[in-house]
This record gives C-alpha cells, structure tokens and sequence, in this order.
C-alpha cells in the first residue's frame, strides 16, 4: 500500500527522530578524543586530563587526551573544526584560541564563532606577575618603572602569541603605559622554565602553572590580575592593592566541539561537566589554583562573543600589528 506524500513525511521525520533518540541514548558508544592544542604539561593540558578521566568515569567510556602543540592553536584547533560533528571529538581550549587570536593573526585556520560548538565554561584561572630575582624586582611599582625607563629593555615570556600570558603583559603595558619586549614559547611549561631560568625577566603567569614554584621560593609573585587576593596566595596583593587598580584578567577554560554537534549530545556532556565539577575534581582543581566556573553552552557562546570585542580593542590599544 502506497502511503499518502503528507504520511510519508511524517513517517520519516519519526524515524529521523527516533534514530536521532537513540545515538542520544548511546553516546558514548566508543573512546571520545579530547584535543589539547597545547604542549602536555601546562594548566590547560592538567585540566584536559582530570576532566576526561572524570568524563571516562561518569560516562563509561574512555576519554582520551591527545596535544596537538603549534602555532598557538593553529594546528590542534582546526583539527577539531573540521572533525565529524558527532561528538566523538572534543577540545578543552584556553580562551585565548577563541578571542585573542581572532585579532592577532591576519588569517587564522578556524572560526572561532562558526567552527565550534559550546559546551561548557570549566574553570577561570587568576593571573599573577612572577619574576625569579626579587632583589631587582621588588614590586609591581618597580617593574613599572623599570619598563617606563627603558622601552623594550624588559622582557617576559608567555606559551605564545595571543596567549593569556601575552594578553596579561598586553593589559599591563597598556594600561601602565609601559614597553616590555615578548619572547613567545610553545606552551605554559616551556615559558615557565625560561623564567625559572632566568632567561626572561618575568611572567604573566596563570596561577595553576606558577603555583608550586611560588611554593617552593623559586619564584617570587608581585601580584594578582584579581579583584581579591587568592586563598592559595594571601600573602600576595592584587594589582589594586599595588596602585594598579584596572589591570584585571582571569583566563578562562572551556570544553568544545564541532560545530553541528547534535544538541542531545551537548546537553548530555553539559550535565555531565557540571556534575563533575561539584564531586571530588572540585577540591583538586581548587587546590592546584583552578577556580571551576561551569556555564551553559549559550553562557559561553556569550562570553566567547564578548571577549572577542574586548581582547580586539586590547590588543589595537597595544599597538600589536596581526601578524
């Protein structure tokens, strides 16, 4: 028996449904890959790691994170942009992919709006001034002054162009009305050791990766990009606290996919993000100097859309040509 045309329609628009239900239903069905467009061994590749294994548990399937380093996102990031949208590709990326580049790059191999998916803001991480001789440098004040008197003399290391690093020092040379030379490094680890090193003079650092070497005295914290002090470091005053009242940054994290990921499966791994980070993940990342901050995928479409206004008009302020 032939159906009528309106029968038919209806009939496939159901099994489209259903069968849409059910990959809903199953996902995951087989190892989920969680793309890190970052050296292993910094904050975000730590993050990527506690959350997958979190992810592995609560979902029963294994979540496993592969670095794809270069390029300051140019390599890794598209990768995933132009992965099936199926949900079976995921990338926990620093905000700096998905703002500042778009401003510092004449061509950039992604979209940072239409390639990808939202899922979930995971943490903000709060930025601290580090520099290893505290003797030369005692103070915010004094790195001021320094730089006032001798553009470009002073240099500081970040994970690369576009990075939170580079958008820390890019806030305070701006808005101290100061010159610091750059010196890029490919990933958070590598330009941590330089300043260690005492190759550079300092560091914009995301607290979760300066955290145990201003512990353990090898590093010495001027001050934090915060409204308040950090319960991990009560001892070191905020930027307002040092005279320096509008130079404020916390380097958010968040967990992407493909762009036409089905909504099931966003909502799916939403819930899931958010449960996580109110078990047991919580109190590690908390330790480490990880604030976690999860957010509906239309929140972080939001701030992903209004950072990428702001980190613009920074990074014209600076002078920073696109490269």
């Amino acid at each position: 028996m032939l159906l009528r045309p309106h029968l038919l329609a209806c009939t496939l628009a159901a099994l489209c449904v259903g069968t849409s239900a059910t990959a809903a239903d199953t996902y995951p069905s087989k190892p989920v890959k969680v793309m890190v467009a970052l050296p292993a061994g910094g904050s975000a590749d730590m993050l990527a790691r506690v959350i997958s294994q979190e992810l592995g548990t609560k979902l029963g399937q294994s979540f496993v994170v592969e670095n794809k380093a270069g390029g300051s996102g140019q390599i890794g990031m598209p990768q995933v942009a132009r992965a099936t949208p199926d949900g079976y590709t995921l990338t926990v990326s620093p905000a700096s992919f998905l703002t500042t580049n778009k401003s510092i790059f004449k061509q950039l191999a992604y979209d940072p709006q239409a390639d990808f998916q939202p899922i979930a803001r995971l943490v903000n991480q709060p930025m601290v001034l580090v520099v290893k001789d505290k003797a030369r440098f005692p103070s915010v004040a004094a790195v001021v002054t320094q730089a006032r008197a001798a553009p470009g003399l002073l240099t500081y290391a970040s994970s690369g162009d576009g990075s939170p690093q580079h958008l820390g020092a890019l806030i305070f040379s701006t808005r101290t009305q100061s010159e610091m030379l750059h010196v890029p490094y490919k990933g958070g680890a590598n330009a941590i050791n330089d300043t260690l090193a005492g190759n550079v003079d300092m560091l914009f650092a995301v607290l979760p990766e300066a955290l145990p070497h201003i512990q353990s005295g090898k590093l010495q914290a001027l001050g934090v990009m915060s409204p308040q002090r950090s319960p991990l470091l009560p001892q070191v005053a905020t930027m307002a606290e040092s005279g320096f009242a509008d130079l404020q940054l916390s380097a958010w994290v968040g967990l992407l996919a493909p762009a036409k990921t089905p909504p099931a499966v966003v909502a799916q791994l939403n819930q899931a993000v958010r449960s996580v980070l109110q078990g047991p993940a919580r109190d590690k990342l908390l330790a480490s100097g990880m604030e976690p901050a999860p957010s509906s995928p239309e929140e972080l479409q939001a701030t992903i859309a209004s950072d990428l206004k702001l980190h613009a008009e920074l990074v014209k302020a600076a002078g920073l040509q696109p490269q």
